[in-house]
């Protein structure tokens, strides 16, 4: 059984890639008049489109059943021959990751030729049974669900929030955790989340669930925070803190590890820390109550996962310091010498809105290059958490190269100001009128092999 971690849910309109019945073959041995739904066409709209286009999902349609999709015609055949869905930002001709979205030339193909033959439907009993989904998950049923117990009050002031939630739990026992999934309440709002784990040893707190249930970010610093939420220990000392067991961002979604890798041991009492749980601007009050999915493990991970993040709050400097001027389109880098071997799964590119393009490489000592990701047009609406379809040693002494552009003209059309006006990273402000630059870097102390292990 391979082990699941979270790298998100929550998609709006987008279809999710899953490896399906193949239909290049079939498109080249069928005419066009022969082409019907049941046999042709559900099995790619059942792949690559209904896990988000369902109900219990965010994506504001359905594409399950033939006439879900008869009735989107017009928009299945404009989304998909303009590029628009299903998005996929990352350059597929320079790394093929794991879980590619983006719809093959044959599949494109099959879908157009059929809508252009008048869509028929065929022998419905030909068609694929639908596909199951546990609602709220993409994972399938958890084992638990923790919620933020009280709904957090959104002001409708058209502001960005940034607030620090605490969730208590406990459970029977020590256990071992693999998944949590973030799952959330107001859609429209959360842009991002990053949770850890406070873990208490017995005897280190009497209470665990007192405290406030979240704090305003923007007015206490994270050490205030802290104690308002009431996380030291009884003596005053803070205890284990395991970080980003769980991340949000628009676009990321779940991944399937190879057994063993990811992970994480859980003492029996804890509290769920929601830290920098950002929501977008509201004009109107609202509020917010999201759920997070726990899937236990029978077993410890093997190999824990660590997270390094490059740029913006992480380990290197950005060259030169990130301050956009008005009216101009800027490149910026950031590099990180690896000082012994390691073996990369997971990579995720972040900016904001400024964000015009993200290519990032590690040159090694021979100086060959190993690709890491390219996106040609940066796109603020998906920002995802890419698997290497094999894991990807870097070696020992390589140089991981990040360049990202900005645009700061009145011809980027996400630009949030009008006219443009200077923008910096602020020290690591999360607003999306600053700006980020980042890569963040989920990998492992290498292994003899790594290179040849599957993450599909």
């Amino acid at each position: 059984m391979p082990v699941i971690r979270l790298l998100q849910t929550g998609l709006v309109f987008t279809c999710i890639f899953i490896l399906a019945t193949s239909c290049s073959q079939t498109e080249n041995t069928t005419s066009d008049q022969n082409l019907v739904y049941s046999v042709h066409i559900a099995p790619i709209i059942h792949a690559k489109c209904s896990p988000c286009h369902r109900p219990g999902s965010s994506a504001p349609i359905n594409l399950l059943t033939f006439e879900d999709v008869t009735s989107r015609l017009k928009t299945i055949q404009l989304v998909i021959n303009s590029g628009i869905m299903p998005p996929w930002p990352a350059d597929p001709e320079y790394v093929s990751f794991k879980g590619e979205k983006a719809l093959t030339h044959n599949e494109k193909s099959l879908i157009n030729n059929w809508i252009e033959a008048g869509a028929p439907e065929g022998n419905p009993k030909l068609s694929p049974p639908l596909p199951v989904f546990h609602d709220n998950s993409f994972l399938g049923k958890p084992d638990m669900v923790l919620q933020i117990p009280n709904p957090v009050f959104i002001k409708g002031d058209n502001q960005d929030k940034f607030y620090m939630l605490k969730i208590p739990f406990e459970f029977p026992q020590d256990t071992f955790i693999k998944a949590i999934e973030i799952v959330p309440g107001n859609k429209k709002l959360v842009h991002h989340v990053n949770a850890h784990i406070v873990q208490y040893d017995r005897g280190e707190k009497a209470d665990h669930t007192k405290g406030l249930p979240y704090v305003d970010t923007e007015k206490h610093d994270k050490q205030k925070a802290y104690e308002l939420l009431d996380l030291p220990n009884d003596d005053g000392t803070y205890p284990l803190l395991s970080p980003s067991v769980s991340n949000f961002l628009p676009g990321v979604e779940p991944v399937l590890y190879p057994e063993g890798i990811g992970g994480i041991k859980v003492t029996k009492q804890g509290v769920l820390l929601l830290d920098n749980m950002h929501y977008g601007p509201s004009p109107v009050d609202t509020s917010d109550q999201s759920s997070f999915n726990i899937f236990f493990s029978p077993s410890a991970p093997k190999r824990p996962l660590k997270e390094m993040i490059l740029g913006t709050s992480g380990i290197t400097r950005i060259d030169p310091p990130l301050i956009i001027p008005p009216d101009t389109v800027m490149s910026f880098t950031t590099e990180y010498r690896v000082p012994s071997d390691m073996s990369i799964v997971t990579i995720n590119p972040h900016m904001h809105l400024l964000g015009k393009s993200f290519h990032a490489y590690a040159m090694t000592p021979s100086g060959d290059t190993i690709r890491l990701i390219r996106i040609p047009e940066w796109d603020f609406k998906w920002q995802y958490f890419y698997t290497y379809k094999k894991i990807q040693k870097i070696p020992a002494r390589s140089v991981i190269k990040v360049h990202g552009v900005f645009d700061n003209t009145s011809a980027n059309p996400n630009n949030p100001f009008d006219p443009p006006r200077t923008v910096t990273e602020r020290a690591g402000s999360m607003r999306t009128t600053d700006e980020m630059f980042q890569l963040i870097i989920s990998w492992m102390p290498y292994q003899n092999g790594d290179e040849n292990i599957s993450l599909e």
